[in-house]
C-alpha cells in the first residue's frame, strides 16, 4: 500500500516533506542533494523549484502519494505580546522588528500549541536559520531577541541561555570618509534641503531615525545645541549645533518653513527614511565618491574626524549616546591620528 508524502512549498527555493516513518521513504529522500532533516519537526527541508517538482515526484512514483500543499499563513501574534512590547515602551522600529521575527518562528511550529514550545524548540528553530535558511548573523541575533521576550517577558518563564546560541560578533571597522569626501558629498545635492539633511546628520552625528524625528523645536541656536529625545535606548541628549549649520537651517527653514517635523514630508508628517537614503546614494554618485557609503557612514565620519581634532572620547561618547565607552573604543581603530603618526620600517630602508 503506498504511503503518502505531503510537499509543503516554503518558498521559491525551498520546500518541506512530511511523512509517516518508513525506512524506503528515507532512503529516497536520501538521494535529494541539499536534504536536511529537522528532527524537532520530523520533517525534511529540501532545495525546491517548479521545474524540479516532477523530479520529486518521480522519486516517489511507486512508493507513495504525492499531496501538494502551498504555505499557510503565520500564526496570530498573542496580544500579550504586543502589550509588553507597549508597556515597555519599545521603539517602533523594534516592535516592528520583533513582531516580525517572533511571526517566522510561530509559523515554523504552526501545528504546535506556542505555550507548549520548549528550550529545545527554540535551538532547533535557531539551528534552522543558520543552517537551512542561511540568515547573516544579525537575523539570527534578532530572533533569538524576539523569541526570548515572549518566553521571558510574556509567559515569565525562565529560560535556559545556554539554549539561544547566540552567534559571535564580526569585528569589522566601521567605513569612514576623508574630510575632503565628506565636503564633496555635501556640496553634490542641488536641492536646499537635501543638502540640509546631510548636513545635520554629519555635523551632529546623527543616527537617521534620529534625524526623521527633530522637531523645530529641538534646534537651540542660542546655546548652539541640538536635541535628541528619545534616541537608541530611548535616551536623550544634546549633540553639536555648528554656526555654519546654523546659517544654512534658516535658509532652510525660510524657504520651506517647517511646522513641526524639522525635515517634512511633502503631505506634513515625518521625512521618509528611505528617501533621505536615495539622497546620500545620489550625492556620493554625483561627488565621484566610490564606497558604499550609508547614512551611519557620516555618522561615523563625524566621531571619527572629532577624534582626529584631539576631542576627548568621553566627550564623542556623549555626543553620539553610546551607553557603553567600548563601543565608542572602535574609532581608535580607524582614526588616522593614531595610526599617521607611526612610521612603517619601510621607511628606514634605503631601497
Amino acid at each position: 500500500m503506498k504511503k503518502r508524502v505531503k510537499i509543503k512549498i516554503l518558498t521559491n527555493s525551498q520546500a518541506e516533506l512530511t511523512f509517516l516513518y518508513d525506512e524506503k521513504l528515507v532512503a529516497q529522500v536520501k538521494t535529494i542533494p541539499g536534504r536536511i532533516y529537522l528532527p524537532a519537526k520530523k520533517s525534511w527541508v529540501i532545495p525546491f523549484s517548479e521545474g524540479s517538482l516532477p523530479k520529486i515526484k518521480n522519486i516517489f512514483k511507486d512508493s507513495a502519494f504525492i499531496e501538494i500543499e502551498t504555505p499557510e499563513k503565520a500564526q496570530g501574534i498573542p496580544s500579550g505580546y504586543k502589550k509588553e512590547l507597549e508597556l515597555k515602551r519599545y521603539s517602533n522600529n523594534t516592535k516592528r522588528a520583533y513582531t516580525a521575527a517572533f511571526s517566522k518562528f510561530l509559523d515554523y511550529y504552526q501545528s504546535r500549541d506556542t505555550d507548549s514550545l520548549t528550550d529545545k524548540d527554540v535551538d532547533e528553530y535557531i539551528n534552522y536559520l543558520v543552517t537551512v535558511k542561511k540568515v547573516s548573523p544579525a537575523v539570527q541575533k534578532q530572533a533569538i531577541n524576539a523569541i526570548k521576550f515572549y518566553f521571558e517577558k510574556v509567559l515569565l518563564r525562565t529560560v535556559n541561555n545556554h539554549m539561544y546560541k547566540r552567534p559571535r560578533k564580526d569585528k569589522t571597522l566601521p567605513l569612514v570618509l576623508s574630510e575632503q569626501e565628506v565636503s564633496d558629498i555635501l556640496q553634490a545635492p542641488i536641492n536646499l534641503k537635501h543638502k540640509t539633511i546631510l548636513t545635520v546628520i554629519y555635523s551632529a552625528g546623527l543616527r537617521l531615525s534620529e534625524l526623521l524625528d527633530l522637531k523645530v523645536n529641538d534646534i537651540d541656536q542660542n546655546r548652539q545645541l541640538i536635541q535628541v529625545r528619545m534616541g537608541k535606548g530611548r535616551k536623550d541628549r544634546y549633540t553639536l549645533l555648528s554656526p555654519k549649520l546654523i546659517k544654512l537651517l534658516n535658509e532652510y527653514t525660510k524657504d520651506y518653513k517647517p511646522v513641526d517635523y524639522l525635515f517634512e514630508g511633502q503631505r506634513g508628517g515625518r521625512y521618509s527614511a528611505k528617501s533621505v537614503q536615495n539622497i546620500l546614494k545620489n550625492a556620493v554618485a554625483k561627488a565621484g565618491i566610490n564606497k558604499n557609503a550609508t547614512v551611519h557612514t557620516l555618522r561615523h565620519s563625524f566621531a571619527t574626524h572629532l577624534l582626529e581634532h584631539g576631542t576627548d572620547l568621553r566627550y564623542i561618547q556623549e555626543l553620539l549616546g553610546h551607553s557603553s565607552s567600548k563601543t565608542t573604543e572602535i574609532y581608535t581603530h580607524v582614526s588616522k591620528k593614531a595610526i599617521g603618526n607611526i612610521r612603517s620600517p619601510l621607511d628606514n630602508l634605503d631601497i
